[in-house]
């Protein structure tokens, strides 16, 4: 069985957090949104060999698992390597969004 994002995000969430619950799901689900997957948030992740969700999505999802802790600075390797321009559009708004709302974000993009 895998994980979708929103399980992903909620576990990440319960090792990372030392808030209650409540506040907890409260938080991934503004992540899922900030993210923009809500659509695929119940969708399983998948694996090499099953894929169900997109690259893209896998890649947001890990950055999710990262930004849960609300990390004023971001470190990012790479972020869009292996996609398509959409994709790569995606994570650098993504990106872009949350360097608006104060946060440092460091990325090597080439």
């Amino acid at each position: 069985m895998h994980f979708s994002p929103r399980e992903a995000l909620r576990f990440a969430a319960r090792l990372k957090l030392k808030v209650p619950i409540k506040v907890q799901d409260e938080r991934v689900e503004e992540l899922l949104t900030d993210l923009g997957m809500q659509a695929v948030a119940d969708t399983p992740i998948g694996s090499v060999f099953a894929k169900t969700i997109s690259r893209g999505e896998r890649k947001r999802t890990a950055i999710g698992v990262e930004l849960i802790t609300d990390p004023s600075i971001i470190f990012l390797d790479e972020p869009t390597s292996g996609l398509d321009s959409f994709k790569a559009f995606k994570i650098v708004a993504l990106l872009n969004s949350l360097a608006r709302k104060g946060k440092t974000v460091m990325a090597t993009i080439h």
